[in-house]
């Protein structure tokens, strides 16, 4: 499913030093502060993904926990992808097919004529529209198309639908980014989202798959004011026996900058802090998730690494809305894009693509581990225009 590489100084075990932290065994009902013993890591790079890292927030006082000083590590090498096995990635195929059914249905059946002409076009632009690719990229899209169908002079149905996967492929591309994890020891990871997006389950299986790969990983649930946030997380901790720092009612900055001063003490490979869900339009709250991300950077000065957004595939055009607010509030680095199996309008990625173009790192289809895979463009289209 994914594959890891990484060369790591060999390091002896460095106890955590955390002031406000103990240390307890997870379970579905979380305590304040808690953690699991975990199995020692391999650090890597996660095949097929994208590196991004970006800058120190704003000054700001922090929670008074003590973070050890870093080890120094090798610098990692250059990601080598594994080849996957490929009745893996054909199970995968046939799930994204199934998943995008609904939405590719409508754009399929535009193609079932006999005749190429501005008729065709109209239909296919509705489609288009009705996914909710939206005004500007369905614009784009036809345009290359009508382009590829001249230069190649098509005039089979059947291949103009190849050709619009083509240019779909191509408009998707600058989605398809790989993401590292290595580069950094420990990788912090910020996850957000609004509320009922499947930003927890996300967490959980990414968790799943890191943990599957040796990774050692520390999970932050900074979702500090919903209980079940943190019972849910702490249900993939136990399941996946990595380590949890967890606080009730406490405050999502102090959780984040202790899991962050944990994960550098343990030589973690990967800090995944989960935040509240939040509304864009919730000002003061959004301005919490810019304060959790400065006070991170207290506990690391090269940390977040990657801030995450996870959006729902069913919300359509409001999650292009959703992606820009973020983008704008937190400066984010890649997308988990969900439930694409539940909607009609998972074209929102081609609306992504021409209008706010941060790397996909993640689509799901289904609510099951192995349904979280790594984006392709061209999977992406073609599957969508099986």
């Amino acid at each position: 499913m994914f594959s890891f590489f990484k060369k790591k100084v060999p390091q002896a075990d460095v106890a955590p030093a955390l002031a406000q932290s103990e240390t307890v065994a997870p379970t579905t009902s979380v305590p304040a502060h808690e953690e699991i013993s975990a199995p020692a890591a391999k650090t890597d790079a996660v095949g097929g993904w994208l590196r991004n890292t970006f800058g120190m927030g704003d000054k700001e006082e922090v929670p008074a926990s003590v973070a050890p000083e870093s080890e120094v590590f090798e610098q990692a090498p250059e990601p080598q992808a594994k080849p996957e096995a490929a009745g893996e990635r054909k199970g995968w195929m046939d799930r994204l097919k199934a998943g995008l059914r609904k939405t590719g249905s409508s754009i399929t059946t535009v193609f079932t004529g006999t005749k190429i002409d501005d008729a065709l076009y109209e239909e296919l632009e509705d489609a288009l529209l009705m996914a909710d690719t939206g005004v500007k990229a369905t614009m784009h899209l036809l345009d290359d198309l009508k382009h590829r169908v001249k230069d190649s002079k098509a005039s089979d149905p059947a291949a103009v639908k190849a050709l619009l996967a083509d240019a779909l492929a191509d408009l998707l591309q600058p989605l398809e980014r790989p993401l590292t994890i290595g580069k950094h020891t420990p990788t912090v990871i910020m996850v957000a989202g609004v509320n009922g997006a499947g930003k927890t389950t996300s967490i959980g299986k990414l968790t799943k798959h890191l943990a599957d790969n040796d990774q050692s990983v520390l999970l932050a649930a900074a979702d500090t004011f919903r209980a079940a946030a943190r019972e849910q997380l702490g249900v993939w901790a136990t399941r996946n026996t990595v380590e949890i720092i967890s606080q009730a009612g406490g405050d999502p900055a102090a959780v984040s900058f202790d899991a962050v001063s944990a994960g550098k003490a343990r030589k973690k490979d990967v800090v995944l802090v989960d935040t509240a869900g939040r509304l864009p339009t919730q000002l003061h709250l959004m301005e919490e998730l810019r304060k959790i991300k400065r006070v991170i950077s207290k506990a690391d000065s090269s940390a977040p690494h990657e801030v995450l957004l996870v959006i729902d595939g069913n919300t359509g055009q409001n999650a292009l809305n959703q992606v820009k607010a973020f983008d704008e509030a937190l400066g984010l680095t890649g997308l988990i894009v969900t439930k694409l199996d539940g909607t009609a309008k998972g074209g929102v990625l081609a609306a992504i693509a021409q209008e706010r173009p941060i790397p996909v790192y993640f689509i799901g289809v289904g609510e099951k581990v192995q349904d979280l895979e790594t984006f392709s463009a061209k999977e992406f289209a073609q599957a969508l225009l099986a």
